[in-house]
């Protein structure tokens, strides 16, 4: 069996194929559904599942400040083995679920039109769109803690945000502002505005009612308070607003491009590229806000143990 999946696996790499439907070798489509229709295939995948449940067992087990990224990477590492190995074992159509490897392939040969779209989807809607969504939370959270009587009118109004449809949103955005980024931005702000609303609102009653007591003894002003010991105590709650509002911006900017957009954006690229069947340049655009999404997660996590390394949930995670 080993012969049969190293030979198949040998002429695999070798093939050309276009992610622009161009057919792969004939040898190694035939290597491929031989080792697929072996007896010994399916025992090869178990062994090689156990094998790769072991291997992440044991990278679990390692101790260090990497152990998690490290465990993290060989889980991946092994779903796109086997990623790769069935769909060219099984001839799954590529229509359905391409191979990673054409997924790379259409990635580097549209890596020009893949970086326009990340610049006109991250760069534009999605990072203006947060920014705009998450200062707007926060500030109208602290004018409601400041004058209570405005959570009376306020907070009702703001809680209809989070159950307008997005897309009921992205269309009247389109007419609104028209099809270029500015459309996706006002989608985006409307979806990051109430978390961070409420997070904020939580985080500036977390402070302990002892440490309050001992700022109105000392006379400080409500801005003193503020500073120095609410929004300290609210850091966790804000910080956790802006990692689920990162996701949010990406997802509500990219949907929104499927209502209306220029001839650039990963939501227009994921629409008109499925429109074609050219699914590998489909998943290429989806890994690439994936990613885009991980990095920004885990950006916002280290710079949320830099600013609130006193906290206990955050020495705890360490």
């Amino acid at each position: 069996m080993s012969d049969v999946v190293n030979a198949a696996a040998s002429e695999a790499s070798a093939a050309t194929a276009s992610v622009d439907g161009a057919a792969v070798s004939d040898a190694a489509v035939s290597a491929w559904l031989q080792a697929g229709a072996s007896p010994l295939f399916w025992p090869a995948i178990l062994l090689l599942a156990a094998l790769a449940g072991f291997s992440i067992y044991r990278t679990a087990a390692l101790e260090g400040r990497w152990a998690g990224t490290l465990t993290a990477a060989v889980f991946g590492l092994w779903v796109v083995f086997f990623w790769e190995v069935l769909v060219r074992c099984l001839d799954v159509s590529r229509v359905l679920l391409p191979a990673p490897s054409f997924v790379l392939a259409s990635m580097a040969e549209h890596a020009p039109k893949l970086w326009g779209d990340f610049v006109q989807t991250v760069g534009k809607a999605v990072l203006i769109g947060w920014a705009l969504g998450c200062g707007l939370g926060f500030a109208v959270a602290v004018a409601i803690d400041r004058m209570p009587f405005l959570q009376r009118g306020l907070l009702p109004v703001a809680s209809l945000t989070s159950a307008v449809p997005l897309v009921a949103v992205a269309p009247i955005a389109v007419m609104w502002f028209g099809f270029e980024w500015p459309s996706k931005a006002a989608v985006v702000v409307l979806m990051t505005f109430f978390p961070m609303l409420v997070s904020t609102l939580a985080g500036l009653k977390a402070a302990g009612k002892l440490e309050r007591e001992l700022m109105y003894s000392y006379a400080a002003s409500y801005s003193r308070t503020l500073v120095a010991l609410r929004l300290p105590s609210a850091l966790p709650f804000i910080f956790n607003a802006l990692k689920v509002n990162a996701t949010l911006a990406l997802i509500g900017a990219i949907v929104a491009e499927f209502f209306g957009s220029p001839t650039s954006g990963l939501g227009f690229r994921i629409s008109t590229e499925a429109a074609r069947m050219n699914m590998p340049l489909v998943w290429g655009a989806i890994v690439v806000a994936a990613v885009t999404g991980s990095l920004a997660y885990a950006l916002l996590v280290a710079l949320e143990r830099r600013a609130a390394f006193w906290h206990p949930s955050i020495r705890g995670a360490k």
